[in-house]
């Protein structure tokens, strides 16, 4: 926009003060006449995907109705609304307050399922540290338990296969450390739990490669050998029997 030359720089300033506060008025808090209606507005709000300012709402809710008999419901749309705007920790802290102090709720299931999220969302790339995957897979197993047949448990059994292949990942991965370390045997310790403890995900065939070449490297080529052909019988025509067909060519023809 070009403001005419005779305008004062005052008046500009103005009109484009105006102009920015009118774009911000869609984050002021809307005007609340009772706990009633702060909790129907809030619902609204969640309905319209506005996470931030609900959760102002409800963080006064139940600050303000300890007592009440809708403030475990309360709390849990508090931790929604924090687990949608990405504040992981918060989320989790309502998620555990409510679960903690009104056990008996009706949200406790979803509280539950809720906590498992917001704890898979601060976990970190399988390269490191899996403190918050194994939390997660903890709660969405606790929560399979403890609320079968709520009408989330199908995502959540979802969820519980995706936290054991990632762990899955994080042990092949550093199994695989170890080798090019030169140290078979601590390797062979984390491909063995893979091939026992996490026999129902995706990496069971690296980690029955991994144990193929702590054999090589302890010079057990017998029994690498064979291993490599159980691979290659097992995974016929995928790019894992393809490379035990190499190595066992090359024991072979050592």
């Amino acid at each position: 926009m070009t403001a005419p030359r005779h305008w004062s720089v005052r008046r500009l300033a103005i009109l484009l003060l105006g102009l920015a506060l009118a774009g911000c008025g869609a984050g002021v808090l809307p005007a609340i006449h009772s706990e009633e209606e702060r909790l129907a507005v809030a619902r609204r709000l969640l309905g319209e995907g506005q996470y931030v300012t609900a959760s102002e709402l409800l963080r006064t809710y139940v600050a303000n109705n300890a007592g009440s008999a809708d403030v475990d419901q309360a709390i849990y749309l508090l931790g929604y609304a924090q687990l949608r705007s990405k504040e992981w920790t918060s989320a989790a802290t309502e998620f555990e307050r409510l679960l903690r102090d009104y056990p008996e709720s009706d949200s406790s299931a979803a509280a539950r399922y809720g906590l498992a999220e917001s704890q898979l969302a601060q976990s970190r790339p399988p390269d490191f540290d899996q403190e918050f995957t194994h939390r997660a897979l903890a709660e969405w197993q606790r929560y399979l338990n403890d609320f079968p047949g709520h009408w989330q448990n199908a995502a959540a059994r979802e969820q519980v296969m995706l936290c054991r292949t990632r762990l899955a990942d994080k042990l092949v991965r550093t199994g695989e450390l170890y080798l090019k370390l030169k140290l078979p045997k601590p390797a062979r310790v984390y491909f063995e739990m893979v091939a026992t403890d996490y026999a129902d995900t995706s990496f069971v065939p690296e980690a029955e490669m991994g144990l193929a070449m702590c054999d090589v490297r302890e010079g057990k080529h017998p029994q690498a050998i064979a291993r490599l052909e159980t691979i290659e019988a097992r995974y016929p025509g995928q790019p894992i029997a393809e490379r035990a067909s190499r190595e066992r060519k090359r024991l072979e023809h050592r």
